[in-house]
């Protein structure tokens, strides 16, 4: 064979008992969380899986259709189809979240405890690592915010807004820090479809003040005032369904 060599398929060990396919699934993860599979491999055929685990076609179909729901695998049709280990979905952790959010497993409070450590530690890195392009990226989004609130243009700004916070998780070149907050930012549109944008300027002024410790590369004092912003949301959302911003 010539050109880049096809992975080799993965390897199954038998399985038995009346929940079979929860040993598949527990294989299969295993598998993902050591890299012999990876995001966009094909898995092998029905066929060849049942013949690995010893079991029936229909109890890896079963074992399959969990893991899609579970956003793990990706069932395609047609000639060219089969299973395929899903890419990463921030909307999917989100949704989780929100689920969880919304049966009380967890408070706001408790979700923004973690989303100022996370946006805290996400801020530092940025801080450290942004390069030009990032930095343009970042100012472009407060430029187009800034159009946004004088045309108060309230719902549409709330959208760039959340932007600037997954732009500055891609300046930390860390594919965790944007994951995990790509996924909080599809939380906070959830939360904010619910109360309602701000309005006003507070978060523009908090935005040029970050920006500014950014470009002097001041770790410590960007971290503080991202701190300082998210705890002036949390403020805004526990004062008032509709939320008229902060100062």
């Amino acid at each position: 064979m010539t050109g880049a060599q096809r992975p080799a398929p993965p390897v199954f060990t038998p399985v038995s008992g009346r929940r079979a396919f929860d040993d598949i699934i527990d294989q299969l993860r295993e598998q993902l969380r050591t890299d012999e599979l990876k995001p966009g491999d094909r898995l092998p055929s029905e066929r060849l899986m049942a013949e690995q685990f010893k079991v029936s076609r229909n109890t890896v179909r079963e074992a399959l259709r969990m893991l899609e729901i579970s956003g793990l695998v990706e069932i395609r049709k047609g000639a060219a189809g089969g299973g395929f280990i899903s890419q990463p979905d921030p909307q999917l952790v989100a949704r989780t979240l929100s689920d969880m959010l919304t049966l009380s497993a967890f408070s706001l409070a408790d979700l923004m405890e973690v989303w100022v450590s996370l946006s805290t530690a996400i801020t530092r890195a940025a801080c450290e690592r942004a390069t030009e392009a990032d930095f343009a990226a970042l100012e472009e989004n407060v430029a187009l915010a800034t159009q946004l609130t004088k045309e108060e243009k309230w719902e549409e700004r709330a959208l760039v807004n959340h932007a600037f916070l997954d732009l500055l998780a891609q300046a930390t070149a860390n594919p965790v820090f944007i994951l995990f907050q790509n996924s909080i930012t599809e939380m906070v549109r959830d939360i904010v479809s619910v109360l309602g944008p701000m309005h006003g300027d507070g978060i523009l002024k908090s935005r040029r003040r970050l920006l500014k410790h950014l470009y002097n590369r001041d770790v410590d004092a960007a971290a503080q005032e991202m701190e300082s912003h998210l705890k002036r949301v949390h403020a805004a959302w526990l004062g008032q369904r509709h939320i008229r911003g902060y100062e």
